[in-house]
């Protein structure tokens, strides 16, 4: 089983490399790249979990409409990316269920940071997937943390997968950066010993000039982005399809793996 999942969100990546656009940018660029993934999972008839800011759902809320008419799961990712307040957890999650009309389960900090899980349960949350658990320099250190899916103060957490038996992360980063046929066979290692993916991705990084200039995103990101990306992906849902190997939202997920009881 994998579960696919998409961070949708104001694309405010520039501001952490000393660049400024406009609200109205950040939010075209992401809903440029989420359009192509909406497409290419609909080619293949698979779902998905999309995390949303409200501050992305707001600004577009025909693509929340798509995303729940088109049978994925959608999930908070907060009320905005730059800014957080716990009193987020609640509204973010009172906003989604009454725009969208479905019951929200999950959660997602932005950027995987720590975040208490006390108040998410407090907040009605069944689930957190928050933790990376693996080391990012300059980002975290979690190599000490459980890889699998399990339980605290009331909250399932459903880390992301990384590699068996070392922690290479299988993140956004890592399809950018490595040839197509390792990161399959990274991929493999986890899922034949976890027997499932938990894989991410953001929108923004479907867009095909992420290069430009005024944005400052790093060389290592802008490689194989954009429809290089698309078709990166679209090689990995087939290559899993072929292998019976089925996608799921991350709620499914659960389902499958632990006594939600």
């Amino acid at each position: 089983m994998i579960a696919l999942s998409f961070d949708i969100e104001e694309f405010d990546l520039p501001a952490e490399h000393g660049k400024q656009i406009s609200f109205d940018e950040q939010i075209r660029i992401s809903t440029d790249g989420l359009l192509k993934i909406l497409d290419l999972l609909k080619k293949w008839q698979i779902k998905a979990t999309f995390f949303s800011t409200i501050a992305f759902a707001q600004s577009s809320s025909g693509i929340i409409e798509r995303i729940v008419s088109e049978g994925h799961e959608l999930a908070s990712h907060g009320c905005s990316h730059s800014e957080f307040s716990v009193e987020d957890l609640k509204v973010s999650k009172d906003i989604l269920e009454k725009m969208s009309g479905t019951s929200i389960y999950g959660f997602r900090m932005p950027r995987m940071m720590p975040i208490d899980e006390k108040e998410l349960f407090l907040a009605g949350y069944i689930y957190n997937s928050s933790l990376n658990p693996t080391l990012i320099p300059g980002r975290y250190n979690n190599l000490n943390r459980p890889r699998n899916i399990h339980k605290e103060e009331g909250v399932w957490q459903v880390p992301a997968s990384v590699a068996y038996p070392f922690r290479i992360p299988l993140f956004w980063i890592s399809l950018h950066q490595f040839p197509l046929f390792a990161y399959k066979l990274l991929c493999n290692s986890a899922l034949n010993k976890d027997g499932y993916l938990n894989i991410y991705f953001h929108p923004w990084e479907y867009y095909n000039h992420l290069e430009r200039e005024e944005l400052g995103v790093p060389g290592f990101i802008c490689k194989n982005s954009g429809d290089k990306l698309v078709q990166r992906l679209d090689s990995i849902i087939d290559y899993y399809l072929n292998k019976d190997v089925s996608f799921i939202t991350i709620s499914e997920l659960l389902q499958k793996k632990v006594d939600l009881t």
